[in-house]
């Protein structure tokens, strides 16, 4: 039989995992139910998850809390990709795709825009987070294409934030693919320009 240590171990890390699984569930269901209704039911969202009332209420103590997990949670999501893309793909065309991964977090957050206000706006309402994730993913990006000679020199995060903020101008209950397809090849096109290994 095996010590008792080993078996603790082995029963802790499937509760671990599924309850990470489960407030991964809650975050993608509320994503879509929020985005279609900011005054979505939590009680409806923790049912399409298969939550009961008490997991919903232990991962999120309000909806406030939700909506700016869901924030957060896809924010970080849109950073971690960058250092993935980086490791299989060439930096331009890591850089391209993570644009485009950019764009959905965009869409969501304007879907969602209704839930993040009512979520943030009254007096004492939490802070909605920062973007310092994805300005770091963009730097990481920008830097990688800058060694490698595939954009111009001196590219700035804050430079590549404004060339794509049309993204958020975008209707994100329209068509707005390939409008955003356009806008960030257009932008691709322009860093670009001016590049050393060009």
């Amino acid at each position: 039989m095996p010590e008792g240590g080993r078996v603790q171990q082995k029963k802790d890390a499937p509760l671990r995992s599924d309850a990470q699984r489960n407030r991964e569930r809650i975050l993608e269901v509320a994503l879509a139910e929020l985005t279609l209704s900011a005054d979505a039911p939590l009680s409806v969202i923790a049912k399409k998850a298969g939550v009961g009332q008490g997991t919903f209420y232990r991962n999120f103590p309000n909806r406030e809390a939700l909506v700016l997990e869901i924030y957060r949670y896809e924010m970080q999501q849109v950073a971690d990709t960058a250092a993935q893309l980086l490791q299989t793909r060439a930096p331009d065309e890591a850089l391209r795709e993570w644009m485009d991964r950019l764009a959905q977090f965009a869409m969501a957050k304007a879907g969602m825009a209704e839930a993040i206000r009512k979520a943030t706006g009254a007096p004492g309402s939490p802070a909605k987070p920062g973007h310092e994730p994805v300005t770091a993913a963009a730097a990481l990006l920008l830097n990688a294409n800058e060694s490698a000679g595939t954009i111009r020199p001196g590219v700035t995060p804050d430079d590549f934030i404004l060339a794509i903020a049309g993204l958020w101008q975008i209707d994100p209950h329209g068509d707005w693919q390939p409008r955003a397809a356009r806008l960030l090849d257009l932008v691709m096109d322009g860093l670009r320009t001016g590049a050393r290994g060009r």
